[in-house]
């Protein structure tokens, strides 16, 4: 049977091992832990990027979902009274320190940008779970409506803190990527999206819970999205995003797409092996250009 048939496409890029980049120094185990980072994606490079909170107002709050009080961490500009609203998908590991970091980078570009905690039902900590089979049920347990609706919740959050919902924008990575694809064929008041490695073809033994893969869902695409991903990801072949690209296409749907010759799953993240600085920044910037083209970002 097919490896593809069994597990998510990302749990196969982070568990297929990546050619380390040169100069990677890696913090010990108890040092990347009181830095706030996830041990469950392996070593954590000592040259993370680092986002400070100058002129920033950054902090821990709760959402109210059906079920509970969803933890969210945010940032915004400290001054800005109607900042435009990015909303931060995370990757498997829970709201570690990376997460946060990039949502920092997002208020410094000008938005309310929010990460929010949709797996906190599980009621550990994800970000403390050394271990990836024991990850792994708990995300893969996560179903696409209650998602959604998290996600949902966080944007009216947004907008009762004064973020500027009719510019309205989500970007994420890994599992979060794919959560960019999915957030985008459900909210019609979306105005741009970017996915970072997103898996684009779910497993069949996801079906009743993940009803469509993004790929079924091109055709009801409700904003434009870009697509970043890695030439040598083990999980997302390049024909997968091929794939992709021609149902948008054939859907008269708006997208583009970049995909970086030699890149591993998670070129982005700049605390694990994975990370590819001239491929990181070249989409983030891409990212942010993207968001500015369509009115997100000032």
């Amino acid at each position: 049977m097919n490896v593809h048939s069994k597990f998510p496409s990302d749990i196969i890029g982070l568990t297929t091992a990546a050619p380390v980049s040169r100069r990677s120094f890696f913090m010990t185990a108890s040092a990347a832990a009181a830095a706030g980072y996830t041990l469950a994606a392996g070593p954590v490079r000592a040259q993370a990027v680092s986002t400070d909170t100058k002129g920033l107002k950054v902090g821990e709050a709760t959402v109210k979902v059906k079920d509970g009080q969803m933890p969210v961490y945010f940032a915004r500009p400290e001054k800005a009274k109607n900042p435009p609203v990015v909303l931060v998908a995370m990757e498997i590991f829970g709201l570690h320190e990376y997460i946060r970091d990039v949502t920092r980078r997002l208020a410094k570009a000008g938005a309310l940008a929010i990460a929010p905690d949709y797996y906190f039902r599980s009621g550990q900590d994800l970000t403390k779970i050394t271990e990836m089979p024991k990850l792994m049920p708990i995300v893969n347990g996560k179903p696409d409506a209650e998602l959604l609706a998290d996600l949902d919740a966080t944007v009216a959050w947004a907008k009762s803190q004064g973020g500027n919902t009719r510019r309205l924008a989500i970007i994420g990575f890994c599992r979060g990527g794919r959560t960019v694809w999915e957030f985008a064929a459900h909210n019609k008041n979306l105005r741009a999206a970017v996915a970072f490695y997103g898996s684009l073809v779910d497993p069949p033994a996801q079906k009743q819970i993940w009803p469509k893969s993004p790929t079924e869902l091109a055709g009801e695409m409700k904003a434009p999205v870009l697509g970043l991903y890695g030439e040598a990801d083990q999980g997302i072949p390049v024909a997968q995003v091929e794939a992709m690209k021609k149902a948008l296409a054939d859907a008269k749907k708006t997208a583009e797409f970049k995909i970086y010759p030699g890149a591993p799953h998670g070129f982005h993240a700049d605390y694990r092996p994975s990370y590819r600085k001239e491929a990181a920044e070249d989409a983030w910037n891409q990212a942010l250009a993207w968001l500015k083209k369509y009115k997100v970002l000032g």
